[in-house]
C-alpha cells in the first residue's frame, strides 16, 4: 500500500491525527468565534482573520518584552500573553462595533463589504508596525519537544497544549451562552430583539459585547496558532474561507455543529494533505463538503427552532 507497512500507515494515521488535532483547535477557536459574529447575530465578518492576527501579534509582542526585560518571567509569559491577546482584540472588536457594525445590522451583503474594506486596513497596518516578514515568538521551553508515545509515535507538546485550551474556551462559551444570566440576553436579542428590549433588555449593548466577545476568542485563536506557524500580515486572511466553512457546514449559530465540523473538516484534511499535495488535499475536502451540503443544506446539527 504505497510502500508502507501496516505498522507505519498506522503510525502515519496517528501522528497526522494529532496534527489534525492542532488544525482543529485553531479552526474550532476562530470558528467559535465567527459562530457567535455570524450565527448569533447575522454580521459576515470578513475581517475575523485579521482579529485572530493581533492575538498572534500579541503573543509576539509579549515574548519580545519578557524576553528583553523580564528574562526569568520566560517559561511563564504565555499564559499571560493569552489573556492579553484576548482582551486586546476584545477591547478592538468593542471598539469596531462602536464606530461601523452597529450601523450595518440586519444588511449582511454592507456587512461583507465594509468589513473586508476593514480587513485590508488591517492588514496595512500590521505592515507598518510590525513589518512586512513573518515572525514568531520565543516560545517556553515547556511547549517545545515531543512526548514520545511509542517508537515510531511522537506527540507534539505544543498540540496538546493547543487541544486543552481550545476544550478551555469551548467550555467557557458553553457556561457563557447556556448558564448565565447574560448568554440568556444574548439568545432573547437573538430570537425576538423586539421583545427583548420590551422587557429592558439593553440590545444595542449585547451586540457590541457579543461581537467583542467573538473577537476576543478569535484573539485566542491567534495565540494558539503561534505554536504551530508563523506570523504576517496576511496570516489570518489565509483561514478565514475555512473558518466560514466550518461555520457552514456545522450550521449557522449551532455550537456543537461547528465542533463537530471543524474536528471534521480538520482530520480529513491533515490526512489527505499527507497522502495528496496540500492544493489536492484541500480541493477533496472542499467537494466532500459541497457535496454533503447539497444533500443537507441546514448543516450537520442545526439550531432546533419551532416552524
Amino acid at each position: 500500500m504505497g510502500g508502507y507497512s501496516l505498522s507505519d500507515l498506522w503510525s502515519i494515521v496517528v501522528m497526522q491525527g494529532f496534527s489534525g488535532l492542532s488544525l482543529f483547535s485553531v479552526l474550532l477557536l476562530m470558528a467559535l468565534g465567527l459562530a457567535i459574529i455570524f450565527g448569533q447575530m447575522g454580521v459576515i465578518n470578513m475581517a475575523h482573520g485579521e482579529f485572530m492576527t493581533i492575538g498572534a501579534y500579541m503573543i509576539y509582542f509579549c515574548s519580545r518584552i519578557v524576553a528583553k526585560y523580564m528574562p526569568g518571567f520566560m517559561p511563564y509569559y504565555f499564559v499571560f500573553a493569552i489573556v492579553v491577546a484576548f482582551v486586546v482584540a476584545f477591547a478592538v472588536g468593542y471598539f469596531v462595533e462602536f464606530l461601523l457594525i452597529r450601523h450595518l445590522y440586519k444588511r449582511p451583503l454592507d456587512t461583507l463589504l465594509a468589513t473586508w474594506g476593514l480587513s485590508l486596513i488591517m492588514q496595512q497596518v500590521f505592515r507598518s508596525l510590525f513589518g512586512a516578514r513573518e515572525v514568531s515568538p520565543q516560545l517556553p521551553d515547556w511547549l517545545m519537544g515531543a512526548w514520545k508515545a511509542t517508537d515510531t509515535i511522537d506527540i507534539p507538546l505544543n498540540g496538546l497544549f493547543v487541544m486543552a485550551l481550545s476544550i478551555l474556551v469551548t467550555s467557557g462559551v458553553f457556561l457563557f451562552l447556556y448558564r448565565s444570566s447574560w448568554g440568556l440576553k444574548v439568545r432573547a436579542t437573538t430570537q425576538n430583539r423586539v421583545m427583548a428590549g420590551a422587557v429592558g433588555i439593553n440590545t444595542r449593548l449585547v451586540d457590541r459585547l457579543t461581537f467583542a466577545l467573538g473577537c476576543g476568542i478569535a484573539g485566542v485563536a491567534g495565540a494558539a496558532f503561534t505554536t504551530i506557524g508563523s506570523t504576517g500580515p496576511t496570516s489570518g486572511s489565509l483561514y478565514i474561507v475555512d473558518t466560514f466553512l466550518v461555520v457552514a457546514f456545522g450550521g449557522a449559530g449551532s455550537l456543537l455543529g461547528t465542533i463537530f465540523s471543524a474536528f471534521s473538516i480538520a482530520q480529513v484534511q491533515s490526512l489527505l494533505t499527507f497522502f495528496l499535495t496540500n492544493a489536492m488535499g484541500k480541493v477533496t475536502t472542499l467537494l466532500a463538503v459541497i457535496v454533503i451540503l447539497m444533500l443537507r443544506p441546514e448543516g450537520l446539527r442545526p439550531n432546533k427552532v419551532r416552524k
